[in-house]
């Protein structure tokens, strides 16, 4: 088959459809219909002889020949992306570009609400698709263009392009009446105030194996009385129950000030890490990847202490 016999709209619906898993997510990102990208992908079907993407539990499953085609696919959509928008620069204010970001739920909590507020008012058009990646995926959907960013505290990502973006370290999050606190604040010798800790029941996080590594270090695992897969639904499991929740700083702050909880920072040993920015050296010079870099390091590189 020649290429002059299929619509160029057709392989980027391909693509989308190939990237979600879902017709319906992949219509979203590109503007359509669900009954207009179920015909446009009918016609492929046709074309390509092929029926590319079969029925699965959440969406769809690529077909042997559709996996076959989607790496060229991407390549040949983003040589012909990359060739357009260096001819002409990256205009924030017009751009529709969507950009594909990893992120966890705790950092879409931390950076989204900041980040969209900056696009609405300097790239009104420009859009955000978050999804998290399996860690060790990261730097090959990096490469392959499957995503375009990666937030996080990464270590096992490796063979990126990074910026660190703000340092951080896990303290405690209490409601404000825990019958503890008070005991917790006067203590001014950290083998006092783990021997609190140890009197005390405590909520983790499974997605983020570093609460769970610092309860075991500090011999608090037999605390542990609930465990629960993310973030946002500790305020008001802490503000309602006497469990405290072990959890990066910068996140357990705005939930004191939304919920009303309290803050202890217990000192513990290696708690400290650094959040950054990933993507592939592939993207280096892209104008849209640098116009984001540079916004997202403007938002929140400064606030990186040393």
């Amino acid at each position: 088959m020649h290429t002059k016999n299929i619509d160029l709209n057709l392989l980027r619906l391909f693509n989308e459809v190939y990237r979600a898993g879902n017709v319906s997510r992949a219509a979203e990102r590109l503007g359509m219909t669900q009954p207009a990208a179920s015909q446009a992908l009918t016609r492929l079907r046709l074309l390509l002889k092929d029926p590319l993407f079969m029925r699965a539990a959440g969406g769809v499953e690529p077909t042997p020949r559709a996996h076959a085609l989607a790496e060229s696919v991407q390549q040949a959509l983003q040589t012909i992306d990359d060739a357009l928008e260096a001819s002409s620069g990256f205009q924030p204010q017009t751009s529709r570009r969507l950009f594909r970001l990893h992120m966890s739920d705790i950092g879409e909590g931390r950076f989204l609400p900041e980040l969209m507020k900056a696009l609405v008012a300097e790239a009104p058009h420009v859009r955000l698709a978050t999804q998290p990646v399996p860690h060790d995926d990261i730097a090959a959907w990096l490469d392959r263009g499957t995503i375009d960013f990666a937030f996080g505290f990464l270590p096992r990502v490796k063979s990126t392009r990074s910026q660190e973006l703000l340092d951080d370290r896990y303290i405690v999050l209490m409601r404000r009446e825990h019958p503890m606190r008070e005991a917790l604040q006067a203590c001014r010798q950290r083998s006092a105030v783990i021997k609190w800790l140890r009197r005390m029941e405590f909520v983790a996080i499974r997605s983020h194996a570093d609460t769970l590594r610092i309860l075991q270090h500090e011999g608090l695992e037999e605390r542990l009385r609930l465990t629960t897969q993310h973030f946002m639904v500790l305020p008001s499991i802490v503000r309602s129950t006497d469990l405290c929740a072990v959890m990066p700083r910068n996140i357990a702050q705005g939930f004191a000030a939304e919920w009303g909880c309290a803050l202890f920072d217990p000192q513990f040993e290696r708690s400290t890490f650094t959040v950054s920015l990933h993507w592939s050296h592939r993207f280096e010079n892209d104008p849209g990847h640098q116009w984001f870099r540079q916004l997202v390091v403007r938002l929140f590189a400064e606030r990186v202490r040393r």
